[in-house]
């Protein structure tokens, strides 16, 4: 009986590392998968325990279709992957949320703050420091979207690297948990676009004006408004962060949108 519980805990461990190292560089070309992107830099210098991971997906319809889509991700919207797992159950929006702003230097999410943005293409977001399964980890999340002939080429890196405790094993579960996620998120994205192409409202979840119908974890904008269940996660921690950085001002009004 004990053969038989190692063999399928080591048919699992095979399997999950073969599905790790799949989705790791997911739709991603090798041209793609190397080339530099805004966040490589962060991590520059670092550690050298480190992971990073990229995924692309081509999409039928242009950048500027595309774009309000990523504008919103994670800013109120929800995060198009497994709600049930990582938005509370909340549907994540199927249409453009009408509340949400453009995404701004210094807006702060449960994934840190939006530390560099090129309205359009490009999405940077940072999280300087946070404790995983006793390591001590940064990650950075990228996004960058360019037009592929008639359609959009859209690519997401995210990269990590980690100290303290068992840095390889915090990386490695990370890598399978977020090579799960970002898979159906990129296809969550194609697919919303696709199907409902830049559509304003969904006639069967009109918006009820709440800022937490579709996202659980706060974020707080950089503004200072918030939307998502206050208090939920860490956006109070990254919000501090952008603004001992400099990247957002202290001063903003902090009242709930």
């Amino acid at each position: 009986m004990l053969t038989i519980a190692v063999a399928l805990l080591v048919a699992l461990g095979v399997a999950a590392l073969g599905f790790t190292l799949f989705a790791q560089r997911w739709g991603a070309t090798g041209p793609e998968h190397s080339m530099p992107m805004v966040g490589d830099e962060y991590l520059s210098g670092g550690p050298a325990t480190k992971v990073v991971m990229t995924r692309a997906v081509t999409i039928d319809a242009p950048p500027e279709t595309v774009w309000p889509w990523l504008a919103q991700l994670g800013r109120g919207a929800g995060w198009y992957s497994y709600d049930l797992l990582d938005n509370g159950a909340k549907m994540s929006a199927r249409h453009i949320v009408s509340w949400v702003p453009p995404p701004r230097e210094g807006d702060a999410s449960p994934i840190g703050y939006l530390r560099h943005c090129v309205p359009g293409s490009e999405l940077t977001w940072w999280t300087p420091g946070t404790r995983f399964l006793g390591s001590h980890a940064r990650l950075v999340f990228d996004v960058r979207l360019r037009p592929e002939r008639r359609q959009s080429r859209l690519v997401i890196r995210m990269s990590a690297d980690a100290i303290e405790g068992i840095p390889i094993l915090a990386l490695s579960a990370f890598r399978f948990f977020d090579s799960v996620m970002a898979r159906r998120e990129l296809l969550g994205i194609r697919d919303r676009v696709e199907r409902y192409g830049a559509r304003t409202t969904d006639p069967d979840r009109p918006e009820t004006g709440a800022r937490d119908q579709y996202q659980l974890y706060e974020v707080i904008y950089s503004t200072g408004e918030r939307a998502g269940v206050p208090g939920n996660e860490h956006a109070d921690v990254w919000r501090r962060v952008a603004v001992e950085a400099g990247v957002v001002s202290e001063g903003v009004s902090d009242d709930t949108a």
